[in-house]
């Protein structure tokens, strides 16, 4: 079936005039990796990159004469300027772009990327944005923006929690969510867990299926999942950002009005080092930093409840007052939220009564202080001693 419809989409190409070349979009050698995968199809069309903006209209046009296909439930393309060595084989076994086979990989807007200012921003009905970024991976990023996201839907706000890591999407894992979700028209809609929405392209896609795109493809899939799935109006959302500062960064302070980002690192001096990159980029294309927290600040063993600082303790809390950020806070190394992240059960979800959850619930409720400007009502932050 799947290849039939690719078929069908190749034939339905073959009618679209590149108006540069004169020739058609197959002929002229612009389709790339087309796939199609229950009634989702999507591609790319390659282009000159200093002519990307100009070409949005034939982009279009191939998306509309796509998604008239009979069968075809949803298609989306995006513009590339990458083009491979030995021409497209629309529907071929052996194409180098992305084959996930899911339409929601890619987004319905030019790779290049637009300079900041240029284009609508994107997310209109969310409140307030906020970026939960480390200068490394393994510090436990992901495992605190998904604890404070529901801890915020605990206390009553409307939330949003997205995965922006296209390459090593963790939600699906830490959510305990595996369906695909659902599309009304040509809109994604996000799936409902522990009280707040989400979404991540590792619901689109299968798990084992490795995201090897380029820049272009990996902006473009981060703005679909921005641009559209039907979010709603949202008091906070929080974006799991991948590690590091790269496209991803760039992408979210260019597209969305980010409210804030917040560091996680470790206690260590290399994590430390990585995480005053992280604040110096936010800088420097205007995002304020609105804390840095401390995670696995310490061990604490399951069975004597011994305490053990095994990366040291304290490091970003001088790190923050070096840098004129705010601590939010410190969270431990422990089995529990590990044992129940990979179950799939958030441990401010599971075990709201733990030190552990109200240590994510507190910082939680400082972070909201500050994004709705009431710093004086904000409780007391918790330390686990």
């Amino acid at each position: 079936m799947a290849e039939q419809l690719v078929e069908a989409v190749t034939a339905a190409l073959r009618r679209v005039q590149d108006p540069v070349s004169g020739r058609d979009l197959v002929s002229a050698g612009m389709v790339q990796g087309l796939a199609a995968r229950d009634g989702l199809v999507q591609f790319a069309l390659a282009v000159p990159r200093e002519r990307a903006r100009e070409m949005e209209p034939l982009r279009q046009a191939a998306e509309q004469a796509a998604a008239a296909v009979p069968g075809v439930l949803s298609a989306t393309v995006v513009l590339t300027a990458h083009r491979e060595p030995q021409g497209p084989k629309p529907g071929g076994a052996g194409q180098a772009a992305p084959a996930h086979g899911h339409a929601h990989a890619h987004a319905p807007r030019p790779g290049p990327k637009a300079p900041a200012g240029q284009g609508p921003l994107l997310l209109p009905e969310v409140s307030k944005i906020v970026a939960v970024a480390s200068g490394k991976g393994g510090v436990g990023k992901s495992t605190t923006a998904v604890n404070l996201a529901v801890a915020l839907a605990a206390q009553g706000l409307r939330v949003g929690l997205l995965d922006a890591d296209i390459y090593g999407p963790s939600l699906p894992q830490m959510l305990g969510a595996r369906e695909k979700p659902r599309t009304e028209g040509q809109q994604i809609i996000p799936l409902s867990r522990w009280g707040l929405k989400a979404m991540s392209i590792g619901f689109l896609v299968d798990t084992e299926t490795p995201m090897i795109w380029r820049g272009p493809m990996v902006m473009g899939a981060l703005e679909q999942l921005m641009g559209q799935v039907a979010w709603g109006a949202l008091d906070v959302m929080l974006v799991d950002m991948p590690p590091g500062t790269g496209d991803a960064q760039l992408t979210m302070s260019q597209r969305v009005p980010l409210a804030g980002a917040v560091i996680v690192s470790t206690p260590q001096d290399v994590a430390l080092l990585d995480a005053r990159r992280g604040i110096r980029m936010f800088e420097k294309v205007n995002v304020p930093v609105l804390g840095l927290i401390e995670n696995m600040s310490f061990y604490c063993c399951p069975n004597c409840g011994h305490r053990a600082e095994l990366f040291g303790h304290g490091g970003a809390r001088a790190e923050a007052e070096k840098l004129g950020v705010e601590f939010l806070g410190e969270l431990p190394l422990k089995l529990e939220i590990r044992e129940l992240a990979d179950a799939g059960t958030p441990i401010v979800a599971a075990r709201p009564e733990t030190p552990e959850a109200r240590a994510y619930a507190a910082i939680a409720a400082r972070l909201w202080a500050k994004l709705s400007g009431a710093a004086a009502a904000a409780g007391p932050r918790i330390v686990i001693e």
